[in-house]
C-alpha cells in the first residue's frame, strides 16, 4: 500500500502542512476531508457499509463516501474521484457546508477533521470496489433517522453527526435544488 498523505489544517481550514496519513490519525491532528451524500430520483440517500477490512469502522453503514484529498488537489475534484474509485460512477457534486469533528476509537486512532460535505444525485448502476464497500442501499431520510436512532452502533461516528447537519441544510436547501 503506497504512502497517504492527508493536508493538515487549522480551525478556519487553512493548510499548515502535510503529514502520513496513519500519523495523523495516531496523533489526532486535524486534517481535511470529505464526505458525500448521493441520492437517487425518489430522495433516497445511499448508504454503504464500509469493507470489514477497513483500519476503523469496518462493517458499519455511512454515506456513499468520505476521504481526504491528496495535497495540491481541489477538495471537489477529490470528492469526484473518491466517488469513482468506491463506488465507480461520477456525477456533479454540489459543496453544501462544512464542520469539524473528532472521534476516538479503539484502535488508538482518531479522527479530527474538517470535513466538506458535498451532494449529488445519481441513479444509475453502481460498481463498488469490494476492498472499499462490503455492501450499500438506498433509504429514505425517515428510514436513516429511525435506525440511527434505534440501532446507533450500526453506523459511522461521522455519519451520525453529519446526517443531522445534513437535515438541518437540507430544510434550507431542498434536494431539487441543492444539486
Amino acid at each position: 500500500m503506497r504512502e497517504q498523505n492527508v493536508i493538515l489544517v487549522n480551525e478556519k481550514d487553512e493548510e499548515i502542512g502535510v503529514m502520513e496519513k496513519m500519523e495523523a490519525h495516531r496523533k489526532a491532528l486535524l486534517h481535511r476531508a470529505f464526505s458525500v451524500f448521493i441520492f437517487n430520483g425518489r430522495g433516497e440517500m445511499l448508504l454503504q457499509r464500509r469493507a470489514l477490512k477497513k483500519y476503523h469502522s469496518g462493517g458499519l453503514w455511512t454515506n456513499a463516501c468520505c476521504s481526504h484529498p491528496r495535497p495540491g488537489e481541489p477538495i471537489e475534484a477529490a470528492a469526484v474521484r473518491r466517488l469513482r474509485e468506491e463506488l465507480g460512477f461520477s456525477t456533479p457534486l454540489t459543496h453544501a457546508f462544512q464542520f469539524v469533528y473528532r472521534a476516538a476509537f479503539e484502535n488508538g486512532l482518531t479522527e479530527y477533521e474538517f470535513d466538506h460535505v458535498f451532494i449529488g444525485h445519481y441513479d444509475g448502476l453502481l460498481h463498488p470496489d469490494k476492498d472499499e464497500v462490503g455492501d450499500y442501499c438506498y433509504k429514505n431520510m425517515d428510514e436513516i433517522r429511525w435506525s440511527l436512532s434505534s440501532h446507533p452502533h450500526k453506523y459511522t461516528e461521522w455519519f451520525k453527526i453529519a446526517f443531522a447537519k445534513l437535515e438541518f441544510h437540507l430544510q434550507k436547501v431542498p434536494l431539487g435544488m441543492a444539486g
